[in-house]
């Protein structure tokens, strides 16, 4: 059997970095696909400040995303060209690739989404088709336009008479409910690692609480964690999807003020990790209460604190991670929009209605020949 290849790669709302893939869609071993070559590329300092500050909306803004624009694209091609090399394939067997860029603003309630991106440098620079802009054309047919790996997931780990949920935990978090009749739902259940990265940069100077070590010291401030799920996303009922749009330092520090909490610093990211922790538990038991198993994926998966308060929520059902599955944590995104780029291609829908709250199936991407 001819092999399928194509690369797929993903920078998202943690800022942490570029993953990029190559799968073949069409391995020997029968699986929906198979991991040849992965590459991450951290992004320098200044980047990432600068893609933080775009969150907002700031002076030059549009000279200066367009600037930022050429720089991600200039780290996507090398993902790609890394990917390629780790695989040890040529680059002219990939079939495609599928860049998703970095979205700055998620508005589907007000019709459009904004990922920079610079998908023609992509392709200049890494000799590729690139298949990018998946989102706009399910907020255009009236849908949240995310999440869209919900197919993907149901491609890959879904299993008839299995009923499994994927845990995404990323900067947002979102839930994959793979049922045992082999129909599927998925939506954002609010933040993921997002308000915790932003309180550790504020009071520690790191980016992220590696492993959720700081947050270990720390005592769940209950008043702090009722006022943040008091938010009216939680309870919303899905359709929905959320970004930094929402859910931001701004957010979190009008709640501590409004409420009156001058806690330990710790004491607050260990009720953030605690407010991912039940939301997503929350959402499982509103959603998919008879849920045997749960497979987490994203970065939030390799943090350990975060795991233990989720699996203590979700008890008794037993809580995996992806590479228990044989898919490491971090790719699971990247091998996604390598899919979705494929289905692109095949003129295939990428995105679910059910899902979404889209008018119906829709071929989602744009395509830049090489």
């Amino acid at each position: 059997m001819a092999r399928e290849l194509f690369a797929g790669v993903m920078s998202g709302t943690s800022l942490d970095g570029v993953d990029a893939v190559v799968a073949d869609f069409a391995p020997e071993n029968g699986k929906a696909c198979e991991t040849l070559g992965a590459a991450h590329i951290a992004f320098p300092s200044m980047l990432r400040d600068e893609l933080l500050a775009l969150q907002q909306p700031g002076q030059n803004e549009l000279a200066r995303a367009g600037a930022a624009a050429n720089l991600l694209a200039e780290l996507y091609a090398d993902g790609i060209g890394k990917a390629i090399a780790a695989a040890k394939v040529d680059r002219a067997e990939i079939t495609a690739a599928g860049v998703h860029g970095q979205t700055l603003r998620h508005r589907p309630d007000r019709g459009f989404t904004v990922q920079l991106n610079n998908p023609a440098r992509v392709v200049e620079k890494s000799g590729v088709l690139v298949v990018a802009d998946f989102r706009s054309r399910d907020v255009a047919a009236g849908g949240q336009g995310a999440p869209l790996v919900p197919a993907f997931h149901r491609a890959l780990f879904g299993q008839r008479g299995r009923h499994r949920v994927i845990v995404n935990i990323g900067g947002i978090a979102n839930i994959t409910d793979l049922r045992a009749d082999g129909s599927v739902n998925g939506f954002d259940t609010g933040p993921g690692n997002v308000l915790s990265d932003l309180w550790c940069a504020k009071n520690r100077g790191t980016t992220f609480d590696a492993q959720g070590a700081w947050a270990s010291t720390g005592k769940v401030n209950t008043k702090l964690l009722d006022v943040l799920l008091a938010d009216p996303f939680f309870s919303a009922p899905p359709p929905k999807s959320t970004h930094r749009d929402t859910f931001n330092l701004k957010w979190l520090e009008e709640r501590l003020d409004a409420a009156h909490i001058d806690d330990e610093a710790q004491n607050i990211q260990a009720t953030l990790v605690a407010l991912t922790a039940r939301t997503i538990a929350d959402a499982i038991r509103a959603y998919a209460s008879d849920a045997e198993e749960i497979l987490v994926c994203g970065g939030g998966a390799k943090n350990a604190t975060l795991m233990q308060d989720l699996g203590r929520e979700v008890a008794p059902r037993k809580v995996m991670t992806t590479a228990d599955e044989g898919v490491p944590v971090e790719q699971v995104e990247a091998l996604a929009f390598a899919w979705l780029a494929r289905e692109t291609l095949a003129g295939r829908p990428g995105n679910l209605p059910e899902v979404t709250g889209a008018k119906g199936p829709r071929v989602l991407g744009a395509i830049y020949p090489r």
